[in-house]
């Protein structure tokens, strides 16, 4: 069993947290985040550092101690710093291009895939073929570039479509003669 739990969050400079009924609010340079916290979890804040305990040690208790933990020091690292994914785009004509706050791809279709964003995540296009996606929560900023990423997977015959930075797509041979 993971003791991820039992190691307290630290709180860098300029980040602040405060729990009230069952809720964690953590505030920073970059925003301010909230989450829920399951009933069978205590939190403390105390010295610039959060502790997570279990109230009892039943099977449910364990099984969100290392989790609630782990998404409290998220928040922290969303707040203090921020979160990024790049994305890239191959494929000959395959390009990006931000329109105000909207994304706007061209990825092989006979229309342009148009994408909003939800609050909180920024968008930008370093390059046509280049994409970053920026925000203080890291659910949001992966659940945006997996949604991005699924409009057009990369295939394995010719590697098009979008992809994760630094992702390796397993290449197939195609037809024989």
């Amino acid at each position: 069993m993971s003791r991820v739990g039992k190691y307290p969050v630290v709180l860098p400079q300029g980040v602040t947290a405060e729990v009230k009924n069952h809720t964690v609010a953590v505030k920073g340079k970059m925003g301010n985040l909230a989450l829920a916290i399951p009933a069978e979890i205590d939190v403390t804040v105390a010295d610039s550092k959060v502790a997570v305990a279990m109230r009892e040690d039943t099977a449910r208790a364990r099984v969100v101690w290392g989790t609630t933990r782990n998404n409290i020091n998220n928040m922290v690292k969303g707040v203090a710093e921020g979160f990024r994914t790049v994305l890239e785009i191959e494929g000959v004509g395959f390009k990006a291009a931000v329109q105000g706050k909207e994304l706007v791809l061209n990825v092989g279709f006979s229309h342009e895939v148009r994408y909003t964003p939800p609050e909180g995540i920024t968008i930008k296009a370093e390059k046509p073929t280049v994409l970053s996606i920026t925000g203080v929560d890291k659910q949001k900023v992966g659940q945006v570039a997996a949604e991005i990423r699924g409009f057009k997977k990369p295939e394995p015959y010719k590697g098009k479509g979008i992809k994760y930075e630094g992702e390796r797509i397993r290449r197939k041979e195609g037809k024989k003669k």
